[in-house]
Formats: C-alpha cells, sequence, structure tokens
C-alpha cells in the first residue's frame, strides 16, 4: 500500500494514523499491549483487594462485608491508577474520569468477578485468615485466573477502540 502515496506531499498524517492504530485504535491489537493493560488495572485491583481484606478483618467484619469492601477498593484503586497516568498527560480532571470510567470499567468487572469467584468457591478460602498461607495462596491464583480470562477481554476491547484504547489517545 505504501507504492500507492508515491510523490504525494502532505500524507505524514497517515504514518501518525497507522502508529496510533498500532495503540488499539482500530485493527490487530497485540498481546503484549492486552497484557500490559490487564496488568494495569489487576495491580489496582490486587491493591483493593487486600486492602479491603485487611481492613475487613481488623475490623472484624464477616466475610460478605469484606468482600464487598475489597471490590470497592479493587474498583477505586483500579481507577485511580488510570486517572494518575490521564492528569499527568494533562487532562481536566472531568474528562480524565471519564475517560478511566471508560477504560477501565468492564476490565475490572471480569477481574473482580474471576478473582471473587475463585475465592467464594475454593474450599476454605473464604474464612482463611491474612496470617495463613491459604489465603494468599488462594488469592495469588484468584489473580492469575483473572488475569489470564481478563486478556482476552482487554484485547477484544482495544482492538475496538475501546478499554485502554482510550487511555493512549490521552498519551499522545
Amino acid at each position: 500500500m505504501e507504492h500507492m502515496h508515491e510523490g504525494h506531499e502532505g500524507h505524514e498524517s497517515h504514518k501518525v494514523h497507522e502508529n496510533h492504530h498500532a495503540h488499539g485504535a482500530g485493527g490487530s491489537v497485540s498481546w503484549g499491549t492486552a497484557a500490559r493493560a490487564t496488568l494495569h488495572c489487576l495491580t489496582g485491583c490486587a491493591i483493593g483487594e487486600v486492602l479491603g481484606m485487611i481492613i475487613g478483618t481488623a475490623l472484624g467484619w464477616g466475610n460478605v462485608q469484606t468482600m464487598i469492601l475489597a471490590i470497592v477498593l479493587a474498583f477505586f484503586f483500579g481507577y485511580a491508577l488510570t486517572l494518575r497516568g490521564i492528569l499527568a498527560a494533562g487532562v481536566d480532571l472531568r474528562t480524565a474520569i471519564r475517560v478511566a470510567l471508560a477504560a477501565d470499567t468492564l476490565s475490572i468487572a471480569v477481574m473482580e468477578l474471576i478473582d471473587n469467584g475463585v475465592i467464594a468457591l475454593w474450599p476454605g478460602a473464604m474464612d482463611a485468615h491474612l496470617s495463613e498461607p491459604l489465603f494468599w495462596i488462594v488469592l495469588a491464583i484468584a489473580l492469575a485466573a483473572a488475569f489470564v480470562i481478563t486478556t482476552p477481554v482487554n484485547k477484544w476491547m482495544i482492538g475496538r477502540g475501546m478499554g485502554h484504547a482510550v487511555v493512549h489517545r490521552y498519551h499522545h
């Protein structure tokens, strides 16, 4: 296709546009790009999950209340990490919040569904204390499962200009 543009001035914008596609504004998306987007969400989710478990345990809450707190904090920290990057690019807070919600909501929701599903279904995991290896082993397995299952979701979303593709528009 490159030969079609020979001799034409002013087509540099096509190159820029093609490079933009490589970041997920459409077309094919690499697994590496999808994995990085998923890892970004996973980091926020893991921080929220662990902090929620610590707070719930410290307050003597039951499993349901602690899990709800952990999920709320997972969304909060997932969005916060994305917001940090968007705000650093000079975007106003209102736009940054809209972009973070658009970029991360489905990814975090899938991640939390898988993560908490594994923990809820694993025998004894819900009742394991933070000081027990079972808690940390099941959490690690649950987060790994969430990563493996959410990465294809993010690949699909980024390839359609959704999810973290929205974030990339503000980084350039």
